[in-house]
């Protein structure tokens, strides 16, 4: 005897998207909290994490992480087209989504990218750190608009499937 519900396929994609949603927010928390407070200390010094033979370059990680995050969100855009309300949140996580990835690739990447080929020096560089410290606040409003639209992604989880033309 089987006593399970099986949801239907267009809340399973949500709910893949979602979880696929929190890896990537406790990636980006993990970094935010442990390897951007590093990197940011003391510019140019503190840019050691940068450098070879152990440099950090998680490039490929992000890469990968967002092309699996976005797969899914959008094969769940797929299946949950014909509930008109939860096409309407999903649309505008979608397009909030894409501004946020699109800031990401027109700022955050190009610094980041500047700051990784910058030689290491042991000296203090007053604009490098102000440069650093921009970076890693307008990373954390970042990181909190990410778990935000996640969020809004839940509450994609109460809409019903029915009656919802």
């Amino acid at each position: 005897m089987r006593n399970t519900y099986q949801y239907p396929t267009a809340t399973r994609w949500l709910f893949y998207s979602i979880c696929a949603y929190f890896i990537m927010n406790g990636a980006q928390l993990w970094e935010t909290a442990i390897m951007v407070p590093a990197w940011t200390a003391a510019p140019p010094s503190s840019f050691i994490f940068f450098q070879k033979p152990y440099m950090l370059d998680f490039k490929m990680f992000w890469i990968i992480i967002h092309g699996i995050h976005e797969s899914v969100f959008i094969t769940a855009v797929i299946f949950n087209w014909a509930i008109k309300n939860r096409r309407k949140l999903m649309l505008l996580v979608l397009v909030a989504h894409i501004a946020v990835r699109i800031w990401t690739l027109t700022y955050f990447a190009p610094v980041i990218t500047e700051f990784q080929q910058l030689p290491y020096s042991d000296t203090l560089d007053i604009s490098l750190q102000e440069k650093a410290a921009r970076w890693r606040n307008l990373n954390y409003l970042r990181v909190v608009i990410f778990f935000a639209l996640n969020f809004l992604l839940i509450h994609g989880l109460k809409i019903k499937e029915k009656n919802n033309e």
